[in-house]
């Protein structure tokens, strides 16, 4: 299943190989493990095991003493094998693959005599598929640090390699959901265009619906809306700057950020900017009203100007150069 160049995969190993990770709801769901396909295999025989954590070096494990396993164990000179399964998209079979371990003792987890908790050492280095899928948590995390102001301009081509839905999406404020376009992401913020009067929307607690494909993931983010603007030729639009509270961000959003980020060319491309305030008034109403058209009244700039116009905005990501979310300049 794995997709990456030997050589990513090699550099995940060596800089993630000693780090451990607990699996938590956000950790099962942002790589797709597949609980009730996870067991232990030893002298023949299974036992349904719970992951509690894992590195490329070795795992922890839940297991049920009562059921045999400590004299398989015994039997087997501690040898077990431990197997992994994962989804990785809305098609296809689930990636499963069995891992070689010695297991390095027990202890009573939770202080029951039933359950214990396992420590099993990897003997070889584990398959690639292991270290692509916990890799990519891992390197998402490392850089929603370092690149948290870096902005992906939402355009056709990133729509189509994150696999986003749609750019339209919706702002909950105080629970009440907006339709709105989203005009870029980062890891640490956004910014949106939508129908509202600027001075009613800045300093209040909102979230962000974002929905994906290959896997269908929906990601609900909260922050807080720190800036509005009116869009300049519509006055019935507003551009938002939203930063997300990043204590809270989805690890599964961070991944989406991280692996385009990671294989966008140098160079970039232009962000499509054209048709995104037309595309939010119909978001946001019906019918765009007569008063969105007097801006197409104005005579054409001639074609010799049209280069100079805000080229910092035909890139598809800029890093803020305070290490912080930039909103960048007002579209339109």
């Amino acid at each position: 299943m794995s997709t990456l160049p030997g050589k990513k995969i090699a550099s995940y190993y060596e800089l993630f190989k000693s780090i451990d990770v607990t699996f938590s709801k956000d950790i099962i769901q942002a790589t797709g493990l597949v609980p009730n396909q996870v067991h232990l295999k030893c002298v023949g025989d299974f036992w349904p095991c719970v992951i509690y954590s894992s590195s490329f070096q070795g795992a922890k494990v839940v297991v049920s003493i009562k059921s045999g396993i400590l004299q398989k164990l015994d039997r087997a000179n501690n040898m077990v094998s431990l197997r992994f399964c994962f989804k990785t998209s809305d098609k296809g079979n689930p990636v499963a693959f069995f891992v070689n371990t010695k297991s390095m003792g027990y202890s009573p987890y939770g202080g029951s005599d039933d359950v214990a908790i396992f420590n099993l050492q990897f003997t070889q280095r584990p398959p690639d598929d292991l270290i692509e899928i916990m890799g990519r948590v891992l390197d998402a995390n490392v850089n929603s640090a370092k690149k948290r102001g870096e902005r992906i301009i939402i355009n056709p081509d990133a729509i189509r390699k994150m696999s986003i839905v749609s750019r339209e999406a919706a702002l909950f404020i105080q629970n009440v959901p907006r339709n709105c376009i989203m005009r870029d992401l980062a890891f640490s913020g956004a910014k949106i265009i939508m129908q509202g009067v600027p001075k009613f929307l800045v300093d209040k607690k909102a979230a962000l619906r974002v929905d994906f494909d290959d896997p269908r993931e929906s990601f609900l983010i909260e922050g807080m809306l720190v800036s509005a603007e009116t869009v300049e030729g519509h006055r019935d639009l507003t551009a938002i700057t939203m930063n997300f509270d990043e204590s809270v961000v989805p690890l599964g959003y961070k991944m989406r950020i991280n692996d385009y980020l990671s294989v966008i060319r140098a160079d970039g491309r232009g962000d499509d900017k054209g048709g995104d305030e037309q595309q939010a008034a119909k978001a946001s109403k019906p019918a765009a009203p007569a008063a969105s058209k007097p801006a197409a009244a104005k005579p054409a700039a001639p074609a010799s100007e049209k280069p100079a116009k805000a080229p910092a905005e035909e890139t598809t990501t800029k890093a803020a150069a305070d290490g912080g979310f930039d909103p960048g300049p007002p579209p339109g």
